[in-house]
């Protein structure tokens, strides 16, 4: 029986192959239903990109520069892989603020871009007329994909992987929530330890009749190769002219000419053309003709040359524009590597090489949290859903990333059983992990409608005021989309104990903040979890994390006494916030609100209605979070809406937490990330054994060489993530998130730097550091407390 099979003969599951062979794994099985290629690696541009926007997809696209010529040492085929450079083009001025953070991130990664202005661009044929700027990457390159794909399966072949063609796969095997095999169209199974689709645009009904959501669309993706052109520069370099959507590219004296189209054509890649190999579709000038306008204007000399080939064939594109990979919450030992949104072959090394990794260890090798399956909601798996999100999802690839923006396509998913009422209380919604919630609140039609800023935010003022509003009243904040997982049975404690690093054997009716441990001693989960009754807890997680959270618990207490239950919609929590809280729930509630000690919580009374109430705060004051059973929910918010509590929006929340410099699962934490290192030492029982403890203990004795600082940055410049942090000129590390404070109003950011073992927070302190933003550098310096309330009076108040 094969140990591993993978579905799809294109370029990410021959890449998959040949790195499990790499790493001495037998039984491979690579199943392809036509040839090798034929589904849409042999149509694909080949365009190598080893700069991406963030660190991690940047590690994965900077493999392909190593792998691809070494690939051709190993087999002795041309893969084609030539470095041929490249520009980033920019005729808004925003899109600058953009470039010059990417090129940061690429200087750190050891790339070499660099930011020109529009008018040094030097191109021949090339008219710059409305071009700002540009950022030049030398490292850019083209490749052969099937002549690629060819040396994957050579070297795959060699080193024992089986490569069967025309064989289609029917259906996958699952038993017992565990992937099994598959079926054949012929009705023959084969067994396996594991499965990986990678079948592109035909992933998704497998996965659909595996009951695993994947959302990704098969859309029509165009472009055009021209008549060979004289005098065209050799090589000639990589165009993306972003702001009107289309890339060029050398290719054998000719152009290769292409666009992200806005409304993309979808199209059924189970139709009747769906199983004909090498398809390509009819020709579509209409849909084509902006992109042809916008290359004649930026190359004229095409005005005169031929065309002698129109590409049109089938790519796929996921609803948020980013890859879908690792192993499903749904069917344990089935993984997906799907919906590359047009760079597979580009991407096929590094994420060939982190699912082998990840198939063979059962954990990711990196931090792969965006492009992570695990993500996946499982509504936006719908067909209706990832259709309606082809019309800007295709176009964002190239659209321009402005901070906070916000999706249009596709909204309401799901929305909180208090939407209504936050509407009428002035929402101005966004997605925050899928769901609908307030980003701030207007107070008239004038605040409704704010544009995109890559500097000051046009909400920032809201901002203070909806958290100044904390200081002597009370806040209401929409939590309801937090996880919430019940944990019952005879072991729930014992299995409890063993994943959190914290101590949960507390009296009934504690609350105790925890990270949650892989055996690295990495944080795979940040929670607040609450004891109900001997047996019974409350895990509360964050809103992103909530289908991953359920499947790692699930996972981890698999085979003891424990159920499982996902609890996120049957109720509605409130986050009641403020100097004044106490009073105003004193007057709704018969129940005691000031012998009510911090991280408790109870079972209350709100007019009339059973509630729970646990004395948490993310914003750093007094308050509870306020669990209300759904039926409830309009007669107890009303209660306190009426008593004056008003609305405080997700972008005050993310402020206020940060100025209390509480870490955020996914920017500040994650599974590299040890407590040590992310200053949460606090919450480590050295007393019991737990997961990770030995991998804990020995970077406690040896002494940690990296660590999470709160930052005050001089120059009220605009703080994200992944800015380099600077000392004496060298990035000795990286933001990983940031945010203006909501009442101090100070540039905050949290950084993860280099420290000497043993050096102390106060020695941090005293060291001279520096962002930098989008080009600037900016003084910034490590804050031994929180800059809000350092003592926590008033949350403990």
């Amino acid at each position: 029986m094969p140990e591993t099979l993978i579905i799809g003969g294109g370029a990410i599951g021959l890449s998959l192959a040949y790195h499990l062979t790499c790493l001495g794994q037998q039984g491979v099985v690579l199943l392809e239903r036509n040839q090798l290629t034929s589904g849409t690696s042999w149509h694909a541009a080949g365009i190598v990109g080893p700069l991406r926007a963030t660190p991690n997809l940047t590690r994965l696209a900077m493999y392909a520069g190593e792998l691809f010529p070494r690939l051709e040492q190993e087999t002795g085929l041309s893969t084609g892989y030539r470095r041929t450079g490249g520009f980033w083009l920019a005729r808004e001025e925003a899109r600058m603020d953009e470039l010059s953070r990417i090129a940061a991130l690429g200087r750190h990664f050891g790339l070499t871009p660099t930011v020109v202005p529009g008018v040094d661009l030097r191109v021949p044929g090339l008219d710059t007329t409305g071009i700002v700027g540009a950022l030049r990457v030398e490292e850019d390159a083209n490749v052969n994909p099937v002549d690629l794909c060819m040396a994957y399966a050579k070297a795959a072949r060699a080193a024992g992987a089986e490569i069967r063609e025309n064989t289609e796969v029917a259906a996958l095997l699952v038993e017992g929530g565990r992937a099994k095999g598959v079926r054949l169209a012929d009705g023959s199974e084969i067994l396996a330890d594991r499965v990986a689709l990678c079948a592109g645009a035909w992933s998704k009904r497998l996965a659909d009749a595996a009951g695993v959501a994947l959302p990704l669309q098969a859309v029509e993706h165009m472009y055009i190769v021209t008549e060979p052109m004289p005098g065209l520069p050799h090589p000639y370099p990589v165009l993306r002219d972003l702001d009107r959507g289309i890339y060029v590219k050398g290719d054998a004296g000719k152009l290769v000419i292409g666009g992200f189209e806005p409304h993309a054509k979808c199209w059924d890649p189970h139709g009747p053309d769906g199983s004909r190999p090498f398809l390509e579709f009819s020709e579509d000038w209409d849909q084509f003709a902006p992109f042809m306008d916008a290359a004649l204007s930026l190359i004229p000399a095409l005005e005169s040359t031929g065309i002698q080939h129109f590409m049109n064939g089938p790519e796929s594109f996921t609803v948020d524009s980013k890859p879908l990979i690792g192993q499903t919450n749904e069917v344990d030992g089935l993984f997906v590597a799907a919906g590359m949104n047009s760079v597979g072959v580009m991407s096929s090394a590094g994420i060939g090489r982190v699912l082998a990794d990840w198939m063979i260890e059962g954990a990711a090798p990196i931090d792969l949290w965006e492009v992570d399956i695990a993500r996946v909601d499982p509504l936006t798996g719908a067909s209706a859903h990832v259709q309606t999100r082809m019309e800007e999802a295709v176009a964002d690839v190239f659209a321009i990333h402005w901070p906070f923006k916000q999706r249009k396509a596709g909204r309401g998913l799901r929305k909180s059983a208090l939407h209504d009422r936050w509407a009428a209380a002035g929402a101005v919604f966004g997605l925050t992990a899928g769901w609908e919630r307030g980003l701030w609140y207007a107070s008239d039609a004038s605040e409704r409608h704010l544009p995109y800023s890559v500097g000051e935010q046009p909400w920032q003022e809201i901002v203070h005021r909806e958290a100044a509003v904390m200081d002597t009243g009370t806040t209401l904040v929409d939590l309801s989309p937090f996880g919430k997982f019940d944990v019952s049975g005879p072991e729930a404690l014992s299995a409890l104990q063993f994943l959190a690093a914290g101590n949960l054997d507390v009296e009934v009716g504690r609350a105790v903040y925890t990270p949650l441990l892989n055996a690295k001693g990495g944080i795979e989960a940040d929670v607040t979890i609450s004891r109900f009754g001997p047996d019974r807890f409350r895990v509360t997680s964050g809103a992103a994390t909530r289908w991953r959270d359920l499947a790692w618990l699930r996972r981890s207490c698999a085979g003891r006494g424990v159920t499982i239950g996902d609890a996120t919609e049957d109720e509605v929590v409130i986050g009641v916030m403020g100097a004044g809280s106490r009073d105003l729930l004193t007057r709704l509630s018969p129940d005691d609100w000031h012998d009510f000690p911090f991280a408790a919580t109870r079972a209350v009374t709100v007019v009339g209605h059973n509630c729970r109430a646990t004395r948490v705060s993310f914003v750093g004051e007094l308050g509870w979070e306020l669990s209300v059973p759904v039926a409830s929910r309009v007669p107890v918010f009303d209660a306190l809406f009426a008593l004056g509590a008003r609305p405080m929006g997700h972008y005050a929340l993310d402020a206020c937490r940060i100025e209390k410099g509480y870490r955020h699962w996914g920017h500040d934490l994650g599974p590299e990330i040890t407590p040590l290192e992310a200053g949460l030492s606090f919450t480590v029982d050295w007393t019991k054994d737990f997961l990770g403890k030995p991998a804990l203990e020995r970077q406690r004795a040896e002494g940690l060489k990296r660590r999470l600082h709160l930052f005050e940055v001089e120059g009220d410049p605009l703080m994200l993530h992944d800015e380099p942090i600077r000392e004496d000129g060298a990035v000795v590390g990286m933001t990983t998130s940031g945010a203006r404070g909501a009442r101090t109003r100070k540039t905050l950011a949290l950084g993860m730097i280099a420290v000497s073992a043993g050096e102390r927070p106060a020695d941090t302190a005293a060291r001279n550091f520096e962002i930098e933003i989008a080009g600037r550098l900016c003084p910034a310096r490590v804050l031994e407390r929180p800059p809000f309330d350092p003592a926590g009076e008033r949350m403990r108040a």
